[in-house]
């Protein structure tokens, strides 16, 4: 016999905050629920993995599309899944450019602290003034975001 639970039930067995929960039903990643009566969702095992495989996915920085796609691919379990080996290939490409702008960053902003390594006032401080007036610290990418 499949266990019923409500939101806050859901939420306590999975570490899922009730909101998330909301908004991956509203992103269509989950499941409606059942309702009651007096109109409360009721969530059954079904839900309860689901959300578990959303929520590993997200802890590997899937975007919620990526996730769609798994799930999708996860509901047909006789089809090939070699979509979901180019999905994780594409993933980790991503992870490494991420990481590439990430080191790039890292020497900007030591470039950046570099320039004020002795006590001065603020209005004399290398880092405030060069942030104001300058990009030339910034030998590979400017700030971009």
């Amino acid at each position: 016999m499949q266990e019923t639970l409500k939101i806050g039930e859901l939420a306590k067995r999975t570490d899922c905050p009730v909101e998330t929960i909301r908004f991956y039903e509203q992103e269509n990643l989950l499941p409606a629920p059942a309702r009651t009566a007096s109109n409360y969702r009721v969530y059954g095992d079904a839900h309860v993995e689901q959300l578990i495989f959303i929520r590993h996915c997200r802890a590997l920085d899937m975007t919620l599309d990526e996730i769609r796609r798994l799930l999708h691919i996860r509901n047909a379990p006789n089809d090939n899944c070699d979509e979901v080996n180019m999905l994780l290939d594409r993933h980790i490409r991503q992870i490494a450019e991420r990481i590439s702008e990430l080191q790039s960053l890292q020497k900007q902003i030591g470039k950046l602290r570099s320039m004020c390594n002795s006590f001065r006032t603020s209005k004399d401080c290398g880092i405030l003034q060069s942030l104001a007036t300058t990009m030339e610290v910034y030998s590979e990418k400017p700030f971009e975001q």
